[in-house]
């Protein structure tokens, strides 16, 4: 009987995580480069803050190598259901990152609005962030149509990363206009809103990996979704209890479930394989299916 997924082959997965290193970590060492530049001939507290941005966004590159490395390793007597739950670590390093450059954009821009902030002249600024924005975009689709091939949380928050530098630049592009043009104190404004951003993203994704490194349920409509695939796999009678937990990325189901006591083997077996091979296809997170069939006078 089949109880585990089938996901893409380990080498069409390493070249996924191959393929996503490069984009990421190419992509980041050019904005950085260019931001740092045109950041210190402008003194714009909003390009700063993108810089700084740009800058953890390269040191976890760095770090998602070794992290996604480690989570493809088969399963040892240590890890016996495998080394996924470092991707979640991975993605942690990833949320940390962006953190430290959200306090950095914060920390700037309070110390510029405090001194009154400066007119940033349009120009090669607003140019800059034009092109953030427009590289962060091709960036963000990359990584996350190779986040849902692997499956991968490490790869799913770097393409989060990526779309929030979208609306950080977007930000710091009106920030710099609105300084020039209206008044001196939006430039840094706008740097605080940059950090803003960076701060709920990294909420959000340190929740989130936070449930899959502890073993956290899965959520309540993916909970109803398996219950009523399994409820409509003919022979069921009911399901009388159902756990979820996450091991690292992937959901692990366990049921009890109630068929008429007097089925003949082959048929109760029928039933357990029908029910696993249901949900395995049609949830999404689920990588283990285990199934108790119960006759229905025992709860």
């Amino acid at each position: 009987m089949k109880t585990v997924r089938d996901y893409q082959p380990a080498e069409q997965t390493r070249k996924s995580y191959v393929r996503a290193f490069y984009i990421t970590i190419i992509g980041n060492l050019l904005l950085v480069a260019v931001k740092a530049v045109v950041a210190s001939l402008t003194g714009s507290a909003a390009l700063y803050a993108e810089t700084a941005n740009s800058a953890s966004d390269v040191v976890y590159s760095l770090l998602m190598v070794f992290g996604l490395w480690i989570s493809q390793k088969p399963p040892d007597h240590s890890h016996p259901q495998g080394h996924s739950r470092f991707e979640p670590l991975v993605g942690l390093l990833v949320t940390f990152s962006m953190a430290f450059a959200g306090y950095q954009a914060a920390s700037t821009s309070i110390f510029k609005l405090l001194a009154g902030g400066i007119a940033v002249k349009p120009g090669l600024p607003t140019m800059v962030l034009v092109m953030t924005a427009i590289t962060k975009g091709v960036m963000y689709y990359a990584i996350l149509q190779l986040s849902q091939k692997t499956q991968s949380p490490a790869l799913h928050a770097t393409a989060q990363d990526n779309l929030t530098d979208v609306m950080t630049s977007s930000a710091a592009f009106l920030g710099i206009l609105g300084s020039y043009y209206v008044s001196p104190l939006l430039d840094p404004i706008a740097g605080l809103l940059v950090s803003a951003w960076i701060f709920k993203a990294v909420i959000g994704l340190i929740l989130e990996n936070i449930k899959y490194i502890t073993g956290g349920s899965a959520d309540k409509d993916v909970v109803e979704q398996i219950l009523h695939i399994t409820n409509s796999v003919p022979g069921v009678l009911r399901v009388h209890e159902l756990v979820t937990e996450y091991v690292g990325p992937r959901l692990v189901v366990e049921m009890h479930v109630n068929v008429r006591g007097d089925l003949p083997l082959t048929e109760a077996h029928r039933i357990n394989d029908e029910i696993v091979n249901r949900v395995l296809h049609n949830v999404q997170d689920v990588d283990r299916v285990y199934v108790h069939l119960e006759p229905e006078n025992e709860s």
